[in-house]
């Protein structure tokens, strides 16, 4: 497989922010999307590096959505040599008992369900870390979802340590655009499987990606700029309320 691209992007955040220790088992979320499918090949390719020294294992909780088939997927990483476990779980049925006031999956919910299965799969396993696919165009939507919705400004992080869990979570794609990620799925004929959520494409997310999407081609670098705001912290200036006991 060629992923020069996408391992370059990986090598540089890895060293930015320290996301992978010599010894780490490396657990991917693999929800068959192309995201985690590109992530779970290249980890698996970074792992080989000479100066790498961990492991990688794919886990996909499965999540009861029909017609979501993995013969394709199971059959490439048993080719490449690339471990994936499957979990099941009732997390679908659990959404359908328990819907939005429009009748609506909750997609809040269904990602607080994921982690924890994934999380209690990777401890399973005896994985050290838990590494999720989301790429810098999640990124800045999640920070403009927070803007808009939440009243603040944050996205996710590179690296977060959650103590009630005892679990780190890392994602090594936080350089690479969602293009550079189809590319490489295409190019090297990674299979996925195509979400068969009800949600899917019907989301606040995706209303946030299509005006962002409209917002690039008026301002094509915005694309990078937004990027390199996130980390930029010499350049943050905010209000700051004076204290009055000062």
């Amino acid at each position: 497989m060629n992923l020069q691209t996408i391992l370059r992007k990986i090598r540089r955040a890895d060293h930015d922010y320290h996301l992978i220790a010599d010894g780490d088992v490396i657990a991917v979320g693999v929800s068959g999307g192309k995201d985690s499918m590109v992530l779970l090949c290249a980890l698996h390719m970074y792992s080989k590096f000479k100066d790498k020294n961990f492991k990688v294992v794919g886990i996909h909780i499965e999540m009861g959505f029909p017609n979501m088939d993995f013969a394709q997927v199971d059959q490439f990483c048993k080719t490449w040599g690339i471990e994936l476990h499957h979990f099941p779980s009732q997390i679908y049925a659990i959404l359908k008992r328990n819907l939005a006031k429009n009748g609506a999956l909750q997609c809040s919910l269904c990602s607080k369900f994921k982690k924890a299965t994934v999380i209690t799969a990777a401890k399973e396993l005896g994985c050290t870390k838990v590494a999720f696919g989301h790429h810098s165009d999640d990124a800045v939507e999640t920070l403009f979802l927070n803007m808009i919705h939440g009243g603040k400004i944050a996205t996710f992080l590179p690296k977060m340590y959650m103590s009630r869990t005892d679990t780190t979570f890392i994602r090594p794609l936080i350089y690479c655009h969602e293009n550079d990620i189809v590319q490489a799925q295409k190019s090297n004929d990674i299979p996925f499987v195509k979400s068969t959520c009800p949600n899917d494409g019907f989301t606040q997310r995706q209303d946030i990606k299509e005006l962002l999407q409209k917002l690039y081609v008026e301002y094509p670098m915005a694309k990078g700029n937004f990027i390199y705001m996130l980390h930029n912290k010499e350049q943050i200036a905010l209000w700051d309320k004076e204290n009055d006991d000062q």
